[in-house]
């Protein structure tokens, strides 16, 4: 490796905001907000949208879909009619 042109790769920890799953990890993502974590140390925190603690997928949350409000509104949009024309 070359050096002097890698970026840093330290321990950073991962919060979800929504699922308020918190994890230590070691990533190059950069913040300018700190969390203390168990060990007592001080790490850079991340804080992102979603995580395996609040992804449907992983919850089996699923939201249920209007597919016949979906049919419809395609439809009317782009006139077809029953008969294919």
């Amino acid at each position: 490796m070359k050096p002097g042109i890698h970026p840093t790769y330290r321990p950073v920890v991962f919060r979800d905001n929504v699922g308020g799953l918190t994890f230590l990890t070691r990533s190059t993502a950069t913040s300018t907000r700190t969390i203390e974590w168990e060990d007592g140390n001080t790490y850079p925190v991340i804080d992102v949208e979603i995580s395996s603690a609040s992804h449907p997928f992983y919850t089996g949350n699923a939201r249920v879909v209007d597919t016949a409000g979906r049919v419809e509104r395609f439809q009317r949009r782009y006139g077809l009619t029953s008969t294919g024309r």
